[in-house]
């Protein structure tokens, strides 16, 4: 096992054992264990009681974070020439068609989210291999194939972010950096917790938050207490 820095030991020795703290609570706290020189991400883990092996329990949506990511998103706008200009007018980083395309075949990912139109999807199917890994795959259910682009890159832009239960029955999220103030880290926190119990599934029996954690980039993991809302 690894040896603990003395910050790790002093931000370890913050954090009471075995408790369970509010979703205010933690949100202060995990500004007070992050160490780095740098703005950390703030990331929340929530397992959920679903099988994400049946079709019926997959929990996947999107939420609108109130605060923002604290991240520049890098936005590529894959579409036809007539939308070229609202893409760029909303903001999105990168612009055109056969050029990315051509540039993603090449192994060129250096995105953070892919924004296109439905007429163009046909084309980006064999990227699938590219794109799919790396969770860059346009989806209509995310709202990143759409016929407006504007609103779309503009929402991205702005805090809203995908999420999808892993195979172990967990759903991670950035929910913003460590410079935030607790009260808009507590504030994204609660609506994508918010978010994920409306789209619990009816096929979903027993305890369905199960278990939540807070942490930021290289800090311990503080536990959130599961009533909510």
């Amino acid at each position: 096992m690894a040896r603990l820095t003395k910050k790790q030991k002093e931000a370890q020795a913050k954090i009471v054992k075995d408790k369970v703290y509010s979703l205010e609570e933690a949100s202060a706290l995990v500004k007070e264990i992050t160490n780095t020189k740098f703005d950390a991400s703030v990331d929340i883990a929530v397992r959920l009681g679903v099988d994400p092996r049946k079709a019926n329990q997959m929990v996947r949506g999107v939420v609108s974070l109130p605060h923002g990511t604290g991240k520049d998103v890098k936005v590529l706008a894959l579409v036809t020439p007539d939308k070229e200009e609202e893409a760029k007018a909303a903001g999105a980083d990168y612009v055109g068609l056969q050029e990315y395309l051509d540039k993603i075949k090449s192994g060129w990912t250096d995105v953070d989210v892919i924004i296109t139109m439905p007429s163009v999807m046909g084309k980006l199917g064999p990227l699938g291999r590219v794109l799919g890994p790396r969770g860059l795959m346009p989806n209509p259910k995310t709202g990143t194939v759409t016929m407006d682009v504007a609103k779309a890159v503009t929402e991205v832009k702005a805090g809203k972010i995908d999420f999808k239960v892993d195979k172990t029955g967990i759903v991670h999220a950035a929910i913003g950096k460590a410079s935030f103030s607790a009260d808009k880290i507590a504030g994204n926190a609660n609506e994508l917790l918010t978010t994920l119990i409306k789209l619990k599934p009816t096929a979903a029996k027993g305890t369905y938050v199960k278990s939540i954690f807070i942490s930021s980039t290289m800090s311990p993991s503080i536990a959130v207490d599961t009533k909510i809302g």
